[in-house]
């Protein structure tokens, strides 16, 4: 996993300090590990056009000019006036190799956006607004410098955002990058070092980025086993039994040694797959519980609670959230939640935390799990989106690899199962989600077919694959 942070200028002044490496140095390796990106990527003499704004992005556009020129056909165009000090010291370097300036976009192989960073906030003017509108209607590969423009400080996208192909974010990662909402317009994102290694460059941050090698899978080490050493999961099975029943195949498939359904429905009716057991009540051997998932109105105040009466490990998921009995499930010490936006802010509502709607969560996600996490530090929250958030207490991780692909009904019970399961083998909490998270995103990833097409039951199916 990596650090992620809310801004790196603190990162850049202790480079100043500690280890004297100059604004100028910095950006000189900046503008070197983009060029490098681009020798790799286009051939020489490939036509690239730099947009540059008045500031410190702008400056690196400018320095990136130089380092290309002659070796590929490089224009300049200067969107805003010069302001800063260090693009007034580029511009000049450039202007000495008498690097071309255009007025406006003509064909070309490549766009690199260098107008604005991660110090922007609000809106593009018209007229910028205009030339974003031009650059992304261009055909041409497009490179942001630092963050595409239009994406603010905290995520969150200006009207005409700049659509990049891959960014090229300098010095370390910014969470700003991972918001839902930049989702459509990063694209790749790569790290450029600054002229020290980024283990010197970054401090320990709360914020992570997972990756696929942190996913801890349960495979089964020890041989002299029998399935009572690899848990039992036990699944509320309530009015939409369909939810229950994929969470527990899902489960099934995962590793758990024994899986049960609890409800109270004729066992005849509800046309169960042969591998899960039914019950009326909870087995004694429980390991771990699953509730939520199709719940409805199927269980009674007096049945919910005595499924619920003990201290086991817990993931709850969808119906739950809109119950009184939340506020009393969160004082369990193994607990994970795992609510969309919608039913998060619900959540958060009955908790008096905050009265918000679905779009606001969706602009503050961070904001909002961190105050999560605060008022509650022994669950787990995992937040559903394009960008999966999970944190508890002080440590939060964003799982980047969500996919369209998981955006169908039964994808969350198929989550469910998967965190069920690893519960039931004794993960904790935190662990469970993250691997399980990452399983379900690297499920979607390797489904071959149509990305509209992903059903609970391929996921499900290519669980054996992982």
């Amino acid at each position: 996993m990596q650090n992620l942070f809310d801004e790196v200028g603190s990162l850049d002044k202790r480079c100043y300090k500690q280890f004297h490496l100059s604004e100028d140095i910095l950006m000189e390796h900046a503008a070197e590990g983009m060029a490098s990106f681009i020798r790799h990527k286009f051939s020489q003499n490939s036509k690239i056009i730099i947009v540059c704004g008045s500031g410190n992005n702008g400056a690196d556009g400018i320095a990136l000019s130089r380092l290309l020129h002659k070796d590929f056909n490089v224009s300049l165009l200067q969107a805003k006036k010069i302001k800063s000090p260090m693009a007034l010291l580029q511009t000049k370097r450039s202007q000495t190799l008498e690097i071309p300036y255009i007025n406006t976009i003509e064909k070309c192989d490549l766009i690199v956006d260098a107008l604005v960073g991660t110090g922007f906030n609000g809106e593009l003017n018209t007229e910028l607004s205009s030339l974003m509108q031009t650059l992304n209607a261009t055909d041409a590969f497009k490179i942001a410098c630092d963050i595409p423009s239009g994406i603010n400080s905290n995520g969150n996208c200006a009207k005409d955002t700049f659509v990049a192909d891959t960014t090229l974010t300098m010095g370390a990662l910014k969470k700003s990058l991972f918001l839902d909402e930049a989702k459509d317009f990063v694209g790749a994102i790569e790290v450029i070092d600054l002229g020290l290694s980024r283990f010197i460059y970054e401090r320990d941050s709360s914020w992570k980025l997972l990756d696929f090698a942190d996913m801890q899978l349960p495979f089964r080490a020890q041989k002299n086993s029998h399935k009572g050493c690899f848990g039992h999961l036990g699944i509320a099975c309530g009015e939409k039994s369909g939810a229950a029943i994929m969470s527990g195949l899902a489960a099934l498939n995962f590793g758990a040694g024994l899986l049960t359904l609890v409800g109270y429905e004729n066992e005849q009716t509800l046309h169960l797959p042969y591998s899960l057991m039914y019950a009326h009540s909870l087995p004694s051997t429980s390991t771990a519980l699953a509730c939520g998932m199709g719940l409805g109105t199927e269980f009674s105040d007096a049945e919910l609670s005595k499924f619920l009466n003990n201290q086991l490990p817990l993931i709850v998921d969808a119906d739950i959230f809109h119950m009184q009995c939340i506020q009393e499930i969160l004082k369990r010490d193994k607990l994970v939640l795992t609510p969309h936006p919608k039913e998060f802010c619900a959540l958060l509502k009955r908790l008096n935390l905050a009265d918000i709607s679905v779009e606001e969560l969706q602009k503050g996600r961070f904001r909002y799990v961190e105050l999560f996490c605060q008022n509650y530090p022994n669950a787990v929250l995992l937040l559903k989106g394009a960008n999966v958030i999970i944190g508890q207490a002080e440590k939060f991780f964003i799982n980047p690899h969500g996919s369209a692909k998981l955006a169908k009904g039964g994808s969350g019970d198929v989550l469910s199962g998967l965190i069920g399961a690893l519960l039931a083998q004794g993960y904790s909490p935190l662990n469970a989600t993250i691997s399980a998270s990452l399983a379900h995103t690297k499920l979607a990833q390797n489904y071959t077919g149509a990305d509209f097409s992903l059903t609970p039951d391929d996921l499900i199916q290519g669980i054996g694959d992982l």
